[in-house]
């Protein structure tokens, strides 16, 4: 059960708890704009998604403003908090652009008119955009709102960051940092883009995985071929190319690209018992997405294959004819886009080259690879002992009556490298998203429980930063 709160936190809970309709609906507007990044079609979409967020704040009393940039715009806001304010300039981070929606025939209601449906949980949020990121940034404005008008006024120093290309990269937020240092200094950062360890089990996110994002084009012909005439003697890059990727792995699991593990550093034994004592269940996991056996590093356990290990998978593959019906013909090219998830110390660019050396030690004579570097991060450690996340624990064991866990994660988070590299801030990894809430997939949701205790869980943690 949650414990009980000091008597003016405990009204803000209060308010919270009696306008969740209220919030839900709230939610519910933003889900309806169709923000997709991607997409050019969208893009005033992702202008109308960032408007929307410039009006939210500015009737919290924020100073907001929406900025725009080479792709779509960026939305910052700032409070100043109490006047004899001696906590933490918080700056929160989130992002209003979503995911496309493809295929859409797998979608059980269309992904841009919200539902409130029943699940094994309660109810909870389906629409694109649910989880990720909408339905988690907008438990930290509500528990803005519940602070404004039940509280007193919001009891800290808030800088809002909310941009608009996360789902495509973040590919114009370095050079905004970068151009904005001194308006958005801050003392540590705020994302709620993680999950929990279960409905149940609150947790904090203090290591993520890092990414190396490539494509490979192999050549060979000067154009198609007659597989009849030219099969048997000239190269089909198909076949090369497949051959190369099919070697990125041994039989226990490890890749190898050239040097790739020289700084992958080990997990203590301390951490690994306390992952093991966690109780995951990968049959389960597995489970759940119709699949029965692990793969990956043999010797390692499953968290620790998460969470700690880097790995490297093909995320697409084409070349020739794959239209209906047949074509018989040897394609002049071939391509594929790699990516390799990384861990703390691993460096993306040495990742880059010993893919391009990997590929070009293997390449057969008559064919000439080429490549393309998307994303980039390195894996992140989160200081486990700052005042920061220490009320994060506190915040999240009042609020769901158990303490925390804290967790790994397998995903990158991108921004949580710039904010560190480019403003100097340290992030609190505080979700409340689950395994089943099909991000980026269709029928995306998000369970109303865990948006109501999410936006509980940010009054709470304000109150503890402000010192109450």
């Amino acid at each position: 059960m949650p414990a009980p709160a000091p008597p003016a936190v405990a009204a803000v809970l209060d308010y919270a708890d009696a306008n969740l309709a209220a919030s839900r609906e709230t939610l519910f507007e933003l889900l309806s704009i169709p923000s997709i990044s991607a997409q050019p079609a969208h893009q005033a979409d992702c202008v109308r998604a960032a408007g929307w967020w410039r009006h939210q704040l500015a009737g919290l009393g924020f100073t907001a403003t929406v900025n725009p940039t080479a792709g779509h715009p960026i939305v910052v806001g700032h409070f100043a908090g109490p006047v004899d304010y001696a906590g933490p300039h918080i700056l929160f981070y989130g992002h209003y652009d979503v995911q496309p929606v493809d295929p859409v025939s797998l979608w059980h209601s269309p992904p841009f008119e919200p539902q409130y449906a029943d699940g094994p949980h309660g109810k909870r949020y389906v629409a694109r955009g649910a989880v990720d990121d909408k339905g988690r940034t907008v438990m930290f404005l509500q528990a803005l709102r519940a602070w404004h008008e039940a509280g007193g006024g919001i009891p800290a120093r808030i800088t809002v960051l909310i941009e608009g290309e996360e789902e495509v990269g973040s590919v114009n937020l370095d050079a905004f940092l970068s151009g904005h240092k001194a308006a958005l200094a801050a003392d540590m950062a705020l994302i709620s883009d993680t999950g929990m360890w279960d409905i149940d089990t609150p947790a904090i996110t203090t290591r993520l995985r890092g990414m190396t994002y490539a494509e490979v084009t192999l050549t060979a012909a000067n154009r198609d071929l007659h597989s009849g005439l030219y099969g048997g003697s000239a190269l089909n890059p198909i076949n090369a190319l497949t051959k190369i990727l099919g070697d990125l792995h041994d039989a226990d699991g490890r890749i190898q690209l050239p040097g790739f593990y020289d700084k992958v550093a080990p997990v203590s034994n301390a951490q690994r018992a306390q992952w093991d004592a966690l109780g995951f269940d990968e049959a389960a996991f597995l489970g759940g997405i119709g699949l029965a056996q692990p793969v990956g590093e043999r010797g390692y356990g499953a968290l620790e294959r998460l969470w700690a290990r880097p790995t490297a998978d093909i995320n697409g593959i084409w070349g020739g004819y794959t239209g209906a019906g047949s074509k018989t013909v040897i394609a002049s090219e071939a391509s594929a886009k790699v990516s390799f998830r990384l861990v703390p110390n691993q460096d993306p660019d040495d990742v880059m080259a010993q893919f391009r050396q990997f590929v070009t030690d293997r390449l057969p004579p008559g064919a000439t690879a080429t490549f393309a570097a998307f994303s980039r991060a390195p894996g992140i450690e989160v200081n486990v002992d700052s005042p920061h996340v220490r009320a994060a624990l506190a915040a999240l064991e009042a609020e769901y009556g158990r303490p925390a866990v804290m967790v790994g994660s397998g995903g990158s988070i991108p921004v949580v490298t710039a904010l560190r590299t480019i403003l100097g801030l340290d992030s609190l990894l505080m979700g409340f998203g689950l395994d089943d809430d099909q991000v980026h997939s269709p029928n995306e949701k998000f369970e109303e429980g865990c948006f109501h205790h999410g936006i509980r869980s940010h009054v709470r943690l304000l109150a503890k930063l402000a010192g109450g």
